[in-house]
């Protein structure tokens, strides 16, 4: 199945895309974020059309309680995309904007290139940790 990951910043709002079959997932250019969900939700639907995917994957940042503020923002981006007709899946996002920011460090990207690619690169740890749960 084509899906696509969101990794939901107040700034940017990140992107990747795949097939879960597969297990291959790539980042896309992020999203400026516009300050309101819905039209979020409008913006990131356009990006699913247009990448073809089938369902939407929305990364939760749980915290030791399983909830906190964020938690909550993105668990309404969630419900405004469903609002609009798509599938959506929400999977723990935890750590993963750190994870990806270590492996682009290792891959010797220096700062400032890690910026501009760390939302997208967590967006593909969103989807590489949902497809692996639903294997």
């Amino acid at each position: 199945m084509r899906v696509l990951g969101v990794d939901f910043g107040f700034a940017r709002i990140g992107l990747a895309t795949g097939d879960s079959d597969m297990g291959v997932f790539s980042p896309r250019p992020a999203l400026k974020a516009s300050g309101a969900l819905k039209k979020d939700a409008e913006a990131i639907l356009v990006k699913a059309r247009q990448e073809e995917a089938e369902a939407v994957v929305v990364g939760l940042p749980l915290d030791e309680q399983g909830g906190g503020r964020m938690a909550r923002i993105c668990g309404q981006l969630a419900e405004h995309l469903r609002s609009l007709g798509t599938t959506v899946y929400e999977v723990d996002e935890a750590m993963t904007s750190v994870s990806a920011h270590a492996s682009m460090m290792e891959a010797g990207l220096k700062a400032s290139e890690r910026r501009k690619r760390v939302d997208g690169e967590a967006a593909v740890r969103i989807l590489e940790r949902w497809a692996d749960a639903h294997r």
